[in-house]
């Protein structure tokens, strides 16, 4: 690691759903560190229906904790430092807040090209309230009725591919233009167009919409989808919303020279960093579980696939989750009798009480479930967009990825950080050998926003512990009978130590490594299971480091077999939790 760096000091502000926190960087001995964190309820909504409030409490509180200036008399952030130490050098936010953008996805296929647009939508904080597309039988004057009555944020144009179909895209948007027209001004949505790029100026003359963008064709032939180029611009459309319909957001414009970034782009940012640098394999996995959203980042040799999901949020839209799962898919996760009312009840409560924590056991058992399902959810949504080059041990199983990063309080509050070893490893279901880290302070997302202008705060505050090394995991992939050996794990150190352990089948298996010195460690799959190198192949570990668990040997099998039954299920969860105790 390099020590040389900018020597700027750095100030995040986070405004998501429930909190709001302001988190201070600094140099420390030559090194970035992070320094100390403010935090206070998020005031978007009533009594105060303004953000400025919860920054400025959470800024208060920074101050007290650090003993530095960083507001002025007025209220507003010292930009930059003082020779007397007051203030900061730079500002970034990141911002989560509000209800999603409500989206119409507008394409010539059904299955294709409104497909892409709706899969841009998810790349943001979204949620797709109509499309249109040529299989749409409505006529013009239904269309022009619904796009009034929804009043969507902004609309996404997919049709057609580079030099394909002309008149059929323009045909299509007539009841956008129409529908526009009947809209206060004020009130009209953002257009983005990515479709056909020979049509683009056609379109604009078209639609006649002074809030029109143009990003690259997301499906420039009908067998390639590309969204990244216009993931940057939806960015932007998702700011341009937010300063016009948010009280305070105009001031984060300020603060930040107009850079700020939704949460989930930044998560997404970090993700890919983390690919490029710390793994071998240049795959990363990070998975979020917020209140407005459950967001899923995964990144393959730079090239990042982000999926955020609302309907999957934690918090207020979770009243909506039974229409994507059902009760039985929840209580999988359960190990222990809750009816199904109750479980009906437990989630129209979070709904309507979003900052509240778990008050009994059983309480927290039920979010726990809720989590897994919130994130087996989402990554079974992003599956089918993870690239082709994505490494697979079989097609219907998770692509090899290291390192796999948790985020989210669900996971970081969790009474032990087994609960979240658990939480992750029955949700994910990783395969082959991978580290397994979490996120501590909740810092992935302002730490993808700093690296857009200081990259050396980022990966050193990353180095200098503020992610917890949970274990490195290793998932044989194969079936046999319950308790039959599928895995040897030799461990060898420098200094002496050594050991050897035998894995059965179904079982979870924690084995230590020698704390503070790097290990040797190789993993022998016996009766044809897969450890990513062929069936029966052995895979070797240099240097290995040991985290909090050591090595961690899931063997229940891939994909996940829990019994129905509960007695069974509740056996088996509880020897499952028991295994990190030792």
């Amino acid at each position: 690691m390099a020590n040389s760096t900018v020597a700027d000091s750095l100030l995040a502000i986070d405004i998501g759903t429930v909190n709001t926190r302001a988190i201070l960087f600094d140099v420390v001995d030559g090194v970035y560190r992070f320094l100390a964190m403010g935090s206070s309820p998020t005031t978007a909504k009533a009594p105060y229906h303004d953000i400025r409030e919860g920054i400025h409490i959470a800024l208060t509180q920074l101050q007290e904790i650090t003993g530095r200036t960083i507001m002025g008399v007025d209220q507003q952030i010292i930009l930059p430092s003082t020779t007397d130490g007051s203030g900061v050098d730079r500002c970034v936010v990141t911002t989560s807040v509000g209800e999603p953008l409500k989206l119409v996805a507008v394409g010539l296929l059904e299955d294709i090209s409104v497909q892409s647009a709706i899969s841009l939508a998810s790349t943001t904080y979204a949620q797709v309230v109509d499309t249109l597309s040529l299989n749409d039988r409505r006529k013009v004057a239904a269309r022009l009725d619904t796009i009034v009555r929804l009043r969507p944020d902004v609309v996404v144009v997919a049709g057609g591919t580079d030099g394909g179909a002309s008149q059929s895209v323009l045909g299509i948007l007539e009841s956008i233009g129409l529908a526009c027209q009947f809209l206060p001004e004020n009130q009209r949505p953002e257009v983005l167009y990515a479709g056909n790029e020979k049509l683009a100026d056609q379109v604009k003359e078209s639609l006649a919409l002074p809030s029109f963008h143009v990003a690259p064709n997301i499906r420039p032939t009908l067998d390639v989808e590309q969204l990244e180029p216009a993931q940057t611009v939806l960015d932007q459309i998702y700011r341009n919303v937010r300063v016009k319909g948010m009280p305070g957001m105009q001031q984060m414009d300020l603060w930040t020279g107009g850079h700020w970034m939704p949460t989930a782009s930044a998560y997404g940012r970090m993700i890919r960093l983390l690919s490029r640098v710390y793994s071998a394999s240049r795959a990363a996995l990070g998975v979020d579980v917020g209140a407005s959203a459950t967001t899923i980042a995964a990144a393959f040799d730079g090239e990042l696939a982000l999926g955020v999901y609302p309907q999957f949020g934690l918090g207020e839209t979770i009243n909506g989750l039974l229409n994507h799962t059902s009760l039985a898919e929840i209580s999988r996760w359960i190990d222990i009798e809750v009816t199904d009312d109750a479980l009906r009840d437990y989630i129209q409560n979070k709904a309507l009480y979003p900052t509240s924590v778990p008050g009994t056991p059983t309480d927290l058992i039920i979010e726990q479930a809720l989590a897994r399902q919130l994130i087996s959810l989402s990554l079974r949504r992003l599956n089918s967009r993870f690239p082709a080059q994505a490494s697979r041990i079989q097609w219907n199983l998770m692509p090899y990825v290291n390192p796999i990063v948790g985020s989210g309080a669900v996971l970081v509050n969790a009474p032990s950080y087994a609960h979240a070893v658990l939480m992750l490893l029955d949700a994910i279901q990783p395969v082959g050998v991978t580290r397994l880290m979490l996120d501590q302070n909740e810092l992935s997302a302002v730490l993808g926003a700093a690296a857009m202008i200081n990259a050396a705060l980022t990966v050193q505050v990353f180095e200098t512990g503020s992610y917890i090394t949970l274990g490195t995991v290793a998932s044989p992939i194969g079936r046999a009978e319950r308790g039959a050996p599928v895995l040897q794990v030799k461990v060898s150190s420098e200094s002496g130590y050594s050991s050897t352990t035998e894995v059965k089948f179904g079982a979870i298996e924690v084995i230590p490594l020698p704390a503070g010195q790097p290990a040797s460690v190789s993993f022998q799959p016996y009766h044809r299971f897969d450890m990513g190198k062929g069936p029966g192949r052995a895979v070797k570990v240099d240097n290995m480091v040991s985290g909090l668990y050591g090595i961690i040997v899931d063997a229940r099998g891939r994909p996940l077999q829990i019994p129905p039954e509960l007695p069974k299920r509740a056996e088996l969860m509880r020897k499952w939790l028991a295994s990190f105790e030792h």
